[in-house]
């Protein structure tokens, strides 16, 4: 089942503005730790503001900590089926790294998913941008 455009799982695993889904959501990927899950300003695409207000993105911090307790037990149920016992020691050693290691994606991906909570798509948005863009003030069309 490949990806539809329009839907939300869309924007999400291709990190596209939700309103549009074809401008880029952050400025570069999230390895990169100089802007590591900063999103852009305004959409490339069809302008829309992608912060919109001041903390917008707090609510972020809920859904990283769901994947964060996602992680958590999926490496829990993982080394139990390998190994067949738990060793608190090696779990938590295995769970921190995973954890360091997972971060600076989870920390991009809680906030793609907290915009796509509140972003609707808009098939149109692209279009109806640049046709704005291409009017000029004063005249009619």
């Amino acid at each position: 089942m490949a990806l539809q455009k329009g839907s939300k799982m869309y924007s999400i695993v291709k990190f596209k503005c939700p309103q549009c889904q074809e401008g880029d959501f952050f400025i570069s990927h999230p390895y990169d730790f100089k802007n590591m899950g900063k999103p852009h300003e305004h959409c490339s695409e069809c302008g829309m503001k992608l912060s919109k207000e001041p903390g917008f993105y707090f609510g972020a911090m809920y859904v990283s900590y769901a994947f964060g307790v996602a992680l958590f037990v999926a490496v829990i149920v993982l080394y139990y089926l390998i190994f067949r016992s738990i060793d608190v020691w090696n779990m938590l050693i295995i769970v921190g790294v995973i954890s360091i290691i997972t971060a600076p994606f989870n920390y991009a991906l809680s906030k793609i998913v907290w915009a796509n909570i509140f972003i609707r798509y808009n098939k149109d948005a692209a279009a109806e941008y640049k046709q704005k863009q291409h009017v000029v003030p004063g005249k009619t069309a």
